[in-house]
């Protein structure tokens, strides 16, 4: 049943119902792949209708899908290239399947599944199991798309005329799509997928044809009664427009009415406003004139006071310019004294620290002392334990001889280790009194230096005090000359409190001078506000009349027969056997399944109907204004 398929039975077939269902031909080549792509449409319509009935639903003894994989096996095995090997010829189609995996990562899963199954042992079973497994999971089209996408690499399985590489694969792989509406539920244990024999059964073909002209008459029912309710959805449709378009007048009525008296109003509001602007600018023009007269009378009035103030003001400058360098001296002299008090100071820290260096110095000592001391004890504690062990070896001295002369070597250089550590401690012990020494003599003079300093201190202090007479008769001085400035800045108060009076009569000018502008900019936006309504009228106005032409449009809509449209009236895409008809049961128009695959419920109908974007957009609309 592999590479080339006669089919005499199904000719038979084909010459009692020519008219009715596809031809199928015998030969080789073109002709076989004709014959297999009709029988395959016939399979899975013949499926796809049985499982509908079934609730959409379909087990693995089901006849008329073992019928759609025995079909679906010889299109695979069509053109199939022999591998020739020692002990046989092999010709598998699980070959070119298992391209799957590695162009669909996706796929691997199939494919463990298939290899880990202990009842399959042939390529044949693994092929006939991945075809089982792949239709569960509704993605066999895709997978079989993924290999027809790749001819280069099916080029190593099949030859140039076979079914996968021509356009009849490309077909089959559209029907299959039709397949991804069931719910297969196959069980794959226990069944003997490698000896089973691939038998085409035709009754299901004969059966189809019996029932066509029966299809048919129930295909005109279903029509008409299409039609009838496409009608009474117009009738409805056109119901509702125009209860719509009635209450839109009367509200286009009412806000009419509503404009015109707002329009009446602001006319009114205009005038009024006019009136008061015209009185308020009558006011500002006396208040200027006012206050114009008053500032002329206060500046000569502050010109005259200036010049007083000047000359009293240029005496007192410059006895406060001499008391300013008295002080100054004085400032300079009282910083050098801190300065000699702050260097003395340092010497002072500089002589604790250099003690407390020389104390560190003495403990260091002292420690290093401690350390030779234990040094010398450990020293004598090892002389005391080679005594012993002179003792010890005395029956051995013959042997040991060499090992006495080694000992007396390291003796001389622990003495001499020992009398170089004395000297040292010694030594040590001299510079300490040394040190002490002159700590005594630092002490001495840093009390002579710091009794001095007390002797300079009292001198500035005294100094101190007669500054500080000196600077509260300045002070009673200035106290008299601020009593003084006092007094003229009680008069340049006066004279401020002038100006802001002044100030705030031009505050309030300009504060009407703003209520102008915003009455003006009332007006203008007012008479915006009017031509914005005149202009939603005349929009609301075309509106109506866009309404108006859209019911005409409406009432001109009819049932389309299939054989009047050759092509989808949204995408224009012409109609094929993947690419079928289907009719818009609001306007009545033919669309394909990507135009009209939305679904909602009419009220000539029981149950949600298919309609195009067109028209599930409007209904949408009409929908979202009624409950607005």
């Amino acid at each position: 049943m592999g590479g080339r398929c006669v089919f005499p039975l199904c000719v038979l077939i084909v010459r009692s119902c020519q008219r009715s269902r596809p031809v199928f031909h015998i030969g080789i080549g073109m002709d076989e792949r004709v014959n297999l792509m009709n029988m395959m449409k016939i399979t899975i319509k013949v499926l796809i209708q049985s499982a509908l009935n079934l609730d959409r639903s379909l087990e693995s003894d089901f006849p008329p899908l073992q019928q759609f994989f025995f079909v679906l096996e010889h299109c695979l095995k069509h053109g199939l290239k022999v591998k020739k090997s020692f002990i046989s010829q092999n010709k598998s189609f699980f070959g070119p399947l298992e391209l799957v995996e590695k162009l669909c990562p996706e796929s691997a899963d199939i494919f463990t599944n298939v290899r880990n199954l202990p009842e399959i042992k042939t390529s044949v079973g693994r092929g006939r199991a991945w075809l089982h497994l792949s239709l569960m999971q509704k993605k066999l089209a895709d997978y079989l798309q993924v290999l027809i996408d790749h001819k280069d690499l099916l080029s190593e399985f099949y030859e140039h005329e076979a079914l996968m590489m021509e356009e009849e694969g490309a077909v089959i792989v559209g029907l299959l799509m039709g397949l991804n509406m069931i719910d297969a539920n196959l069980c794959l244990k226990g069944e003997d997928l490698d000896s089973q024999v691939g038998i085409i059964d035709f009754s299901f073909c004969l059966k189809e044809i019996q029932e066509n002209d029966s299809e048919k008459k129930a295909d005109e029912i279903t029509s008409v009664l299409d039609q009838k309710h496409y009608v009474e959805e117009l009738n409805r449709h056109l119901s509702c427009t125009v209860g719509d378009l009635q209450s839109k007048i009367e509200f286009l009525e009412k806000t009419n009415s509503k404009l015109n008296e707002e329009l009446i109003a602001a006319k009114d509001r205009i005038v009024s406003l006019q009136d008061e602007h015209n009185q308020l600018l009558e006011e500002t023009v006396r208040i200027k004139n006012k206050s114009e007269r008053h500032l002329q009378v206060n500046m000569q009035d502050t010109k005259v006071e200036l010049e007083t103030y000047k000359h009293s003001r240029q005496g007192l400058d410059e006895m406060y310019n001499e008391t300013w360098k008295q002080l100054n001296v004085e400032r300079q002299v009282r910083q050098e004294l801190e300065k000699e008090l702050n260097l003395q100071l340092g010497m002072k820290t500089e002589m604790e620290m250099a003690m407390k260096l020389l104390e560190k110095d003495i403990h260091e000592k002292q420690d290093t002392l401690v350390v030779l001391r234990k040094q010398l004890d450990d020293v004598k504690s090892i002389n005391l334990q080679m005594c012993q062990k002179v003792k010890e070896t005395d029956i051995s001295l013959q042997q040991k001889s060499e090992q006495l002369c080694l000992l007396q070597a390291k003796w001389d250089l622990v003495d001499s280790t020992t009398r170089t550590l004395e000297e040292r401690v010694q030594e040590s012990e001299k510079a300490r009194q040394i040190s002490e020494e002159n700590c005594m003599k630092i002490k001495k003079d840093f009390e002579a230096k710091t009794e001095s300093f007390k002797q300079q201190l009292q001198k500035l202090d005294l100094q101190r005090s007669h500054l500080e007479q000196n600077l509260q008769i300045e002070k009673e001085q200035q106290g008299i000359l601020q009593e003084d400035l006092g007094k003229e800045k009680e008069k340049n108060s006066s004279l401020q409190k002038d100006l802001l009076q002044y100030s705030q009569l031009k505050k309030d000018f300009d504060k009407l001078l703003i209520e102008k502008t915003q009455l003006a900019k009332l007006c203008k936006e007012q008479e915006q506000a009017l031509q914005e309504m005149g202009f939603h009228l005349s929009q609301s106005k075309l509106k109506m009349e866009d309404i108006k032409e859209v019911n005409k449009a409406l009432k001109g809509h009819t049932w389309l027969k299939d054989d009047e449209a050759t092509g989808c009236k949204q995408c224009k895409k012409e109609f094929s056997i993947s690419r079928r008809k289907h009719h818009c049961r609001n306007c009545g128009d033919i669309f394909c399944n990507t135009c009209s695959s939305n679904e909602l419920s009419l009220p000539s109908y029981p149950k949600p109907v298919r309609v195009c974007d067109i028209c599930h957009n409007l209904l949408l609309q009409r929908c979202s204004s009624n409950c607005s």
